[in-house]
């Protein structure tokens, strides 16, 4: 799928990425996310192509308490973590869940959100009440994601797509069994698709966490300072009425 670039400031994008990778920048903060994740990141607004959501409010809050501008990269979901090993981000937004196996590649905030996956299926479909009926079904993923990850053990039939959309439109179109989603992005894409059903089955909660290079110890303590603040002064829960009731 072809990528779109969104941000705030106007300087060209070469000279952007080449400060925020050597760190020259004093007014810049880019933030990396993959904007297919409603109601996180997703490319809407006035002109239909600007990059919204949760995840855009609380980097946008991130970057004003820091005194600086953001400017927001879109990219795939699997290249979020390199790009940001690489210099190009600053930080990622992105719906992303904390795990040990992603914890060994850069450091996280602390957790901002409690999710868990949930199976999507045609509303005809009555096979799925378990996860032991996951077995052998093919399933489909959003790639990198944890649903991916947890598919994997399930069955040896799973196709990952760049996106969430990708993904449901297998489904509609009866190419795949399920889809495996985080929560609230799979019940986003719910409600858009009355011909769909979902299934709640008893997988262990998860947490999603705001992700930094390893050792940038200022940049996290500003991030987790802004949680922080947002959680205690009523903003947070705020953006949760917003995006999520």
């Amino acid at each position: 799928m072809k990528q779109s670039m969104t941000g705030l400031v106007s300087l060209g994008l070469a000279s952007v990425l080449l400060l925020a990778g050597c760190g020259k920048s004093d007014d810049v903060l880019v933030v990396g996310t993959n904007a297919t994740f409603p109601p996180f990141e997703y490319v809407g607004g006035a002109s239909g192509d600007e990059i919204q959501g949760f995840d855009i409010e609380l980097a946008k809050q991130i970057a004003k308490d820091a005194g600086k501008t953001l400017k927001v990269e879109n990219m795939n979901f699997d290249s979020l973590i390199v790009a940001l090993n690489a210099g190009k981000i600053d930080f990622i937004a992105s719906g992303m869940t904390i795990t040990p196996e992603r914890q060994a590649s850069v450091d996280f905030s602390t957790p901002y959100y409690e999710a868990t996956q949930l199976v999507l299926v045609n509303k005809d479909n009555t096979s799925i009440n378990s996860i032991d009926d996951l077995k052998g079904k093919h399933i489909a993923v959003q790639l990198g994601s944890t649903g991916d990850i947890m598919a994997k053990t399930y069955s040896q039939k799973v196709t990952a797509f760049n996106t969430g959309f990708e993904a449901v439109m297998e489904l509609k179109n009866n190419k795949v069994d399920l889809v495996l989603f985080d929560s609230e992005p799979a019940m986003s894409f719910l409600n858009k698709n009355p011909q769909l059903k979902m299934v709640e089955l008893d997988f262990d909660a998860e947490f999603y966490g705001l992700a930094v290079p390893k050792g940038k110890t200022e940049l996290l303590n500003s991030i987790n300072a802004t949680l922080t603040s947002m959680k205690s002064n009523g903003a947070y829960d705020a953006l949760v009425t917003k995006y999520m009731k």
